[in-house]
């Protein structure tokens, strides 16, 4: 697999900040939702959803991530990048950051999802508690862009959301980046 090492970052923000032409068509519909990705992809795809785990180790956030989770600098944390494939095709990239301190209690049962969908865990929790979402354009010189579309050709450009969540008090951070093949049609 080639691993990508760019550390640029896009430019997160949130939903106010854009305009609704910036967006690629039928993108608004994904990065404004908010329900469980989980549970509206099932629902999209009324076929096979499943998740692929392409890797699960500790490591360093990107700095945005980092400050978003209040880490200090050289902290580190559980990153899960997986795919959310319907009918076997990626039509979701997440990346889930857990910092250590964010192991302890309830949320230790995230270390140890494998395929199971996070928001199936997320969404489950009574003390599940959202917090900021920011969207962004990523494109090739982003980190998360080369992550997203290791094994896509042709593409110039994609749409990411992220959120900040809080599980039994404690922050996780949630990257999802919407891949090409998701449907833009009302689901």
């Amino acid at each position: 697999m080639k691993r990508y090492y760019s550390r640029r970052e896009p430019n997160w923000t949130s939903w106010c900040r854009y305009r609704h032409h910036q967006v690629l068509p039928g993108i608004e519909q994904w990065l404004r939702d908010r329900g469980s990705l989980t549970a509206r992809l099932k629902s999209a795809s009324r076929c096979d959803f499943r998740v692929n785990v392409l890797r699960q180790e500790w490591a360093c956030p990107l700095d945005s991530e980092r400050r978003l989770l209040g880490m200090r600098r050289g902290g580190i944390a559980i990153l899960r990048e997986v795919e959310l494939l319907c009918g076997g095709v990626p039509w979701v990239f997440a990346r889930t950051l857990i910092p250590v301190r964010s192991l302890q209690g309830p949320a230790r049962r995230l270390a140890l999802l494998g395929e199971r969908p996070l928001g199936e865990v997320l969404f489950a929790d009574p003390s599940m508690r959202r917090g900021i979402t920011q969207m962004a354009r990523l494109l090739p010189r982003h980190a998360l862009f080369a992550a997203a579309t290791v094994h896509l050709q042709q593409v110039e450009e994609i749409w990411g959301r992220r959120t900040l969540f809080h599980l039994a008090g404690k922050p996780l951070l949630v990257n999802e980046i919407f891949l090409p093949d998701i449907p833009t049609s009302q689901s």
